[in-house]
């Protein structure tokens, strides 16, 4: 192709990328009105666990079933919780938001655009979000750069909500922090302070002298030459108290790290820390090496756990469940925390037993439209191993690795498949290929 016709298809592509997500908000819209309040039981709706009518969008929209976002956000490849953000841009559009819904319509406004202006909106009222959709609707259509938009959307929402605005700001001065970052890699990580600006200004300060005097006290030290080195350094003499020419190994207290090293070619250089991530054998050595003690552990034996007559499920079950199945084992889910409920797969009161093979972690949300959402259905042929199957019968496989629709065979696809009645049934997998590679360890 010539330049010009590369970029006529370019402009092509972008262009149906923008009306398809129109068209997803579109489908979004028109899951919600087909899945009203009015369709729940109110007998069945007002038992514990069972599922309630919500309000996903702002003031003025209307409620929407509970587990509605979960059935569309597998079919879609997204988290029930992201699915539910798209059905509540969804709705604030049409309800509350007209102007700026009329220009997303037209092609003139791209949806990410109008998404944005909805979410800072969404705790206000009807009347102070239309007047927020009347001030942003003529710049949202991308004349003006990303970031003197969001400066835009954020002034209007104050303007439109003056006391909304003071009490964030109210909350906003009580919500301070001291903690560690997440999401850092290669070894490293952050620790970040949150504060009015008068304390962080004192303690860049203190900071700043402290690193002074560990110029002054250990000029030669190849790891203190620059002056962000000697800072680090300072923030670790003040919080255990040492002098500004105490060495680094005294300082550190003790903690514990997991570090999981594998044997064999095709892990060979690579270990992980659990929490963090992978790192090479060279960065242990270099890093932890010259201040760490080891007590090395065997594998566990995550098959040989022996299953329990009881519904309580052990601590050593737990334990191997996270090793095995460290995130939530719903379709397209995210959380990997530690705290999440563990699900027996099979009821314990259907004849599931408490063991290895039968246990998957979940957050609450997620448990209760898997126990409680009509057509949900979910086997674990193998520990670890699950396949699902929405309510409207497409299924998928979810691993260690993720998420993965299995495809219907040409014949399936050409006749509609039957919604599942809600009751529990024997799902027969169709002969499929599906590349799956497990790691030995």
């Amino acid at each position: 192709m010539t330049e010009d016709e590369v970029l006529d298809v370019a402009e092509a592509c972008a262009d149906t990328v923008r009306r398809a997500e129109v068209d997803l908000l579109r489908v979004a819209y028109q899951w919600a009105v087909l899945h009203s309040a009015e369709r729940l039981d109110p007998v069945e709706s007002a038992k514990p666990g069972r599922e309630k009518a919500r309000r996903f969008g702002g003031a003025g929209t209307p409620e929407v079933t509970e587990f509605a976002a979960a059935e569309l956000g597998v079919r879609i490849g997204r988290s029930p919780w992201a699915a539910r953000q798209l059905i509540a841009d969804a709705l604030d559009l049409r309800h509350r938001h007209p102007q700026l819904w009329a220009r997303v319509e037209a092609g003139e406004v791209r949806a990410s655009y109008a998404r944005h202006v909805v979410a800072k909106t969404r705790d206000l009222e009807r009347d102070e979000a239309a007047y927020v959709d009347a001030a942003v609707v003529e710049s949202a259509d991308g004349r003006i750069a990303w970031s003197r938009f969001e400066a835009l959307v954020a002034a209007k929402v104050a303007q439109a909500a003056p006391e909304r605005a003071r009490e964030r700001e109210l909350r906003a001065q009580r919500a301070t922090f001291a903690k560690r970052l997440r999401g850092e890699a290669d070894g490293m990580s952050s620790y970040l302070v949150r504060a009015d600006l008068a304390t962080i200004e004192a303690i860049d300060a203190g900071f700043a002298r402290k690193a002074r005097e560990v110029a002054e006290a250990r000029p030669d030290d190849p790891d203190l030459q620059t002056e962000d080195q000697r800072l680090v350094r300072a923030v670790l003499l003040a919080a255990t108290g040492a002098d500004a020419g105490a060495e680094e190994a005294d300082l550190l207290p003790v903690v514990e790290l997991v570090v999981h090293v594998y044997a064999g070619s095709d892990r060979e250089g690579v270990a992980r820390i659990q929490g963090h991530g992978p790192v090479t054998e060279e960065w242990l050595r270099q890093v932890l090496g010259p201040r760490a003690r080891f007590r090395v552990q065997p594998v566990l034996d995550l098959a040989g756990q022996a299953p329990v007559d009881a519904y309580e499920i052990p601590d050593r079950h737990r334990k191997a469940v996270q090793l095995i199945m460290p995130a939530d084992t719903f379709p397209f889910a995210s959380c990997t925390s530690t705290t999440m409920q563990v699900d027996h797969t099979v009821p314990h009161d259907e004849g599931g037993v408490s063991g290895i093979g039968n246990y998957g972690p979940m957050t609450t949300g997620h448990h209760r439209v898997k126990t409680h959402g009509a057509g949900w259905q979910v086997q674990q042929p193998f520990p670890g191993i699950f396949v699902w199957c929405d309510p409207g019968g497409v299924f998928y496989l979810v691993d260690h690795t993720g998420t993965r629709r299995i495809p219907e065979p040409e014949h399936e696809r050409e006749t509609e498949r039957p919604r599942p009645s809600g009751k529990p049934v024997v799902v027969e997998l169709w002969h499929t290929t599906v590349d799956v590679r497990y790691d030995a360890a």
